[in-house]
This record gives structure tokens, C-alpha cells and sequence, in this order.
């Protein structure tokens, strides 16, 4: 099956994207993951996608679609994948479908983490990081035994500019304006199974669980 997880920042995506991929069985395809495995390898479309970024310019929706095609030529994406970032504008959804379709596949469901913009900003807002290992907490749901100390390295645990509230809803805005005009084109052409995203992980997993049981997967 060929399946996309959908849902703005701080959704929780990545904490189940690795449930459902084990669950369909397919590889999970994160476009951050393939941009920078193409970006260090200094592959062809690694090479075209830089020279965009280096002029400050966006990667052009064709490019970003031949990228994450890529992926689906190797071997154990032969039956199907999970696209996690994936879609983010509409002509991207058109150039997947056509992709798609010239395998014989076509996009078999969306999963649609829905989830209030308020709770988006607590969680994100929230989370501080460790510079050492990377480790993450969160101020009101996993802080630090001391405060600013990590517990894994004993490294500093700061909060990310991508983290700091203004931030967030910068991301949280700039998803509402251009991507979720996505989710619309989904709804027409896919089978799309909103999910409550603003309850405890083992919920939300039993709500994927079901979403994906009704898609036939």
C-alpha cells in the first residue's frame, strides 16, 4: 500500500510514522531523510536541489517529486511506502499520482492528524533539546531531572529556535496557507481517514490501527 501520514507540525508524525510503516510493512519515506541522503552523496538531483538552495530559492515541486521517487525505486518500496512530509503543494500530489500511476500504484489512503493549533504550540513551544547528544524533553511532560541538564550526556538542554513560540506559529500559519490546500486535492482523488491527534500516543496509534484497517490495510 501506498499510504501518506498528513498533519501539520508537532502533529506527533514522527512518533508514529515508524507504527504505521511497521504495521503496512513498507518503508517509511520522509522527504527530509531523502533530501539529505542525495545533498551528502552529491547525487545528480542532490547537486540540481542545491543549486537552488544555494540562491535562496525554493526546490522546484518537479525536482522535489524526482527525489522522492527515487526512493521508490529501491527494492523494498517495490509494495508500497509511507510518505511522511510528503505532499506539501498541490502540483506535488499531481506529480506523485502521475508517478505513481506509471508503477501501476496510486495512493491507496491519507491518514490525517488533526490536531488544535493552541496544542501544536504547547508541544513545540515546549520541547528543549540537548546540544550534546540530541536528546529531547519537554518543559511539562518530560523535563530534565535538572533543569537545563541532560540526563542521558549531562550536556546543555536549550530550547531551539525552531522551537521558540514565534517560530511555531510562523510554521503553524505558513502550514495552514500552503499546505493544507494539499489535504483538499487529497480528499478528492484518496480515501482520507482523520485521526484525533490531541490524545495519549497508545489512542492515537488504536485510531491509526483502525484507520488503516478500513482502508484495507
Amino acid at each position: 500500500m501506498d499510504v501518506i501520514l498528513f498533519g501539520p507540525p508537532g502533529a506527533g508524525k514522527g512518533t508514529q510514522a515508524g507504527v504505521v510503516s511497521g504495521l503496512l510493512a513498507v518503508p517509511h519515506v520522509s522527504t527530509g531523510d531523502i533530501f539529505r541522503k542525495h545533498l551528502k552523496q552529491g547525487t545528480a538531483l542532490g547537486q540540481l536541489a542545491r543549486s537552488f538552495m544555494d540562491k535562496g530559492a525554493l526546490v522546484p515541486d518537479e525536482v522535489v517529486v524526482d527525489i522522492v521517487a527515487s526512493r521508490l525505486d529501491e527494492a523494498d518500496a517495490g509494495g508500497g511506502a509511507l510518505f511522511d512530509g510528503f505532499p506539501r503543494t498541490v502540483r506535488q500530489a499531481e506529480l506523485l499520482a502521475q508517478r505513481l500511476s506509471e508503477l501501476g500504484r496510486s495512493v491507496d489512503g491519507v491518514l490525517n492528524l488533526v490536531v488544535a493549533d493552541e496544542v501544536v504550540v504547547g508541544r513545540l513551544s515546549g520541547r528543549r533539546t540537548c546540544m550534546g547528544c540530541g536528546a529531547t524533553y519537554h518543559v511539562s511532560f518530560n523535563p530534565p531531572s535538572t533543569l537545563g541538564v541532560c540526563d542521558r550526556c549531562g550536556g546543555e538542554v536549550v530550547q531551539r529556535k525552531d522551537d521558540e513560540e514565534e517560530t511555531v506559529r510562523a510554521r503553524i500559519e505558513t502550514y495552514h496557507r500552503e499546505t493544507r490546500p494539499v489535504l483538499a486535492w487529497l480528499r478528492e482523488h484518496s480515501a482520507v481517514v482523520d485521526i484525533n491527534a490531541d490524545q495519549s500516543i497508545d489512542a492515537v496509534e488504536a485510531e491509526l490501527r483502525a484507520g488503516l484497517a478500513a482502508m484495507g490495510g
